[in-house]
């Protein structure tokens, strides 16, 4: 057992060895008999005040949540679909469900109605958990095309009072009563129905991504996440009274790790910031250990940082610019194994002290021990961008399909270029094709209802992951891109567009690239520029815009990205750089289904969408014209007419 500075235990080996036998429900009701009501097991903040919820307060929510659906009549096996947020209710309906013995399946808050009616269809979801207002409409917009959702219960009554006479829906809060009711009615209820459960059945299930397709939905054993938490707990840096905080959509495997896996085994505090917005405040107050989050949240506030210093003063800014020679330099020394001579160390302790630990405080990330990244392939110059300024930030690599993360850099060998090295009890190997393979405990049951695709990608106890990868000298896995999106030009030049597109978007004012140039002389590129951090550039050098469109088509703002994109080219092999880019007269959206709900480019529905855009930057062609339409946030379809200029770089 380790104990922290304050006495609190943080691993407990023998407790850890026992989680794999047990469900979420049976995890939280043996957490809650060893901390009870002294130790915090989930904060939130609501209105600037931070909500505390004991060990004991957590198993009594999700009791009463598990006996009111109990009441309503749910039955063992059938699917409950979650559409929620980021709050303590999603923990307590995951589990109360999960204690009945039902399969849950969280669903993307951002989705819109046809996509929740699609999910909840294909699992012929029984009851819905619904965050709002916002998500209830969405229900109510298909309720006719929902014939097997028995009952929608909503977590936020604010706007709800005219929905209050329709049988179809039910407050929390009032579900929270009817389970109070038959806990006093029949007492031994909840824990009869608790320990039918076995590690081995399927505790939820995820959607991947659907880059390539129609989403398949994961199915994930318990002991599947319970084997992954082990491997975490007992190789980060992090434990029993910990912090985490959960900030990523509950319908992503990250969150849904943490929050049911390492949290609930680990003893580790779950916290909720108030709103997505106030979650760099929220940090400070709370001093979360580690993080995990998507590339996209460390590339924006890498471009946030960059703006801003470029922004500031001449003293400030020539301050910054040496302290980020001096500690880049020492991030490229540490990581090839060299010897960082004492000048050096010296000078990055006064940097650190001086600039490097005042910025990650401003920006909420001075307390902590570890930073990861994950969900898609992120440039080393935003690894080595927050490691010059004293982030331990890392590079990891997972999937949904194999219970999350499993390949992580090791802190004593960071490289800004690899995903690491996999964690203990993980097997990774590589196939002639340069497919990545991964053999473990934590990977998935099957893809439901789908047994032709499972058989595919579960053969002999390895997952065919259809990422293409291969192995350094030191024994670290460098991940190319996605098996199938390997592209060859015409002279038959392979190339990564992912490996190109996150140098790209290492650029503050650029938000999104697309790459193309399957069997084509040369490569092009779609852009999308980052409205707020262009828009600012644009203000500051009186230059009139009115939309994102107009922006992207001013002469200024093509000059600036073309110089962007001439800087990454010096550091591409002549093949692989750009020669020719558009910048898009929109941006990227998941509501017009050109992203997935994690913001990863689907890049064949792109390619389908913009082939008269592709034909022209390959037919000579300097500028065309274009008729688009556009999805506006309360779901109407404008349409576009604007000119787009084909850029030589």
């Amino acid at each position: 057992m380790e104990t922290s500075r304050s006495g609190t235990s943080r691993k407990d080996s023998e407790a850890l060895a026992t989680m794999e036998q047990y469900t979420f429900p049976q995890i939280l009701l043996r957490q809650a008999e060893r901390f009870g009501s002294e130790e915090t097991a989930i904060r939130e903040k609501a209105y600037g005040i931070w909500q505390r919820y004991s060990w004991e307060d957590y198993l009594s929510y999700t009791k009463h949540t598990a006996l009111g659906l109990a009441s309503l009549g749910l039955e063992r096996g059938e699917n409950v679909g979650l559409i929620l947020d980021n709050h303590p209710e999603w923990l307590f309906s995951e589990l109360g469900a999960q204690a009945m013995g039902a399969v849950t399946v969280p669903l993307f808050t951002s989705a819109v109605a046809r996509e929740l009616t699609g999910g909840l269809n294909r699992i012929r979801a029984s009851y819905v958990f619904a965050q709002d207002q916002e998500q209830v409409d969405k229900l109510l917009e298909t309720r006719d095309e929902l014939p097997h959702v028995r009952r929608v219960i909503y977590v936020d009554p604010t706007g709800m009072r005219s929905y209050e006479e329709d049988p179809w829906l039910m407050s929390f809060a009032q579900l929270l009563e009817l389970g109070k009711r038959l806990d006093r009615e029949t007492p031994e209820l909840f824990n009869r129905e608790l320990w039918e459960g076995n590690p081995e059945d399927v505790a939820l299930m995820l959607m991947t991504s659907g880059t390539t397709g129609v989403p398949k939905l994961v199915m994930l054993s318990y002991q599947n996440f319970t084997d992954m938490a082990s491997k975490w707990l007992k190789t980060a840096p992090i434990g029993v009274g910990d912090n985490w905080i959960s900030i990523t959509p509950t319908a992503w495997i990250v969150d849904q790790l943490w929050g049911f896996g390492i949290a609930l085994c680990g003893g580790v505090v779950m916290n909720f910031p108030e709103t997505f917005e106030t979650a760099a405040e929220d940090f400070r107050e709370v001093g979360p250990t580690v993080i995990v989050t998507s590339s996209r949240f460390w590339e924006d506030l890498a471009s946030q940082i960059r703006v801003k210093i470029n922004d500031s003063g001449f003293i400030k800014r020539s301050l910054y610019n040496y302290s980020q020679r001096v500690g880049g330099t020492v991030v490229d020394l540490e990581s090839e194994r060299r010897p960082v001579p004492f000048y050096l160390k010296a000078l990055k302790g006064v940097f650190t002290r001086v600039v490097s630990r005042p910025l990650m405080d401003r920006v909420g990330c001075l307390g902590f021990r570890a930073a990861y990244t994950g969900g898609h392939p992120i440039s080393p110059d935003v690894i080595r961008f927050f490691r010059a300024n004293g982030l331990n930030l890392k590079q990891c690599y997972g999937l949904t399909e194999a219970g999350g993360i499993f390949q992580v850099q090791p802190d004593d060998e960071v490289k800004p270029e690899t995903v690491g090295k996999p964690l203990p009890g993980t097997k990774v190997r590589i196939t002639e094709d340069q497919e990545v393979l991964v053999a473990s405990k934590s990977n998935f049951v099957g893809y439901y209802e789908n047994p032709e695709e499972t058989a595919q990608a579960l053969k002999d106890g390895w997952f065919y992951t259809g990422d293409a990868g291969y192995f350094d000298e030191d024994g670290h896995l460098l991940i190319i891109g996605r098996k199938e999106d390997i592209m060859r030009t015409r002279e038959g030049e392979a190339f990564s567009p992912d490996f190109i597109e996150t140098r790209l978007k290492f650029s503050p004012y650029i938000k999104e690239a697309v790459i193309w140039g399957e069997g084509q002389p040369y490569l092009t590129a779609f852009i999308n520029i980052d409205f707020g951090n262009v828009g600012n550039w644009a203000e500051e050098r009186k230059i009139p815009y009115t939309t994102y469109t107009d922006l992207s088509q001013q002469p200024q703002v093509e000059e600036l990205i073309r110089g962007e994109v001439k800087q990454v080219n010096g550091q591409l092999p002549k093949p692989m750089q750009l020669v020719k880019i558009i910048l898009l007269y929109k941006l990227l959206d998941p509501d017009d289904e050109e992203l997935t709900r994690t913001g990863k480019v689907r890049r064949k529905f792109v390619f389908e969408q913009y082939r008269e855009l592709i034909d022209a930057m390959y037919g000579g062609k300097k500028e065309i014209q274009v008729k688009g339409q556009v999805r506006y946030r309360d779901g109407t379809v404008g349409t576009i007419e604007t000119t787009v200029r084909i850029l030589d770089v």
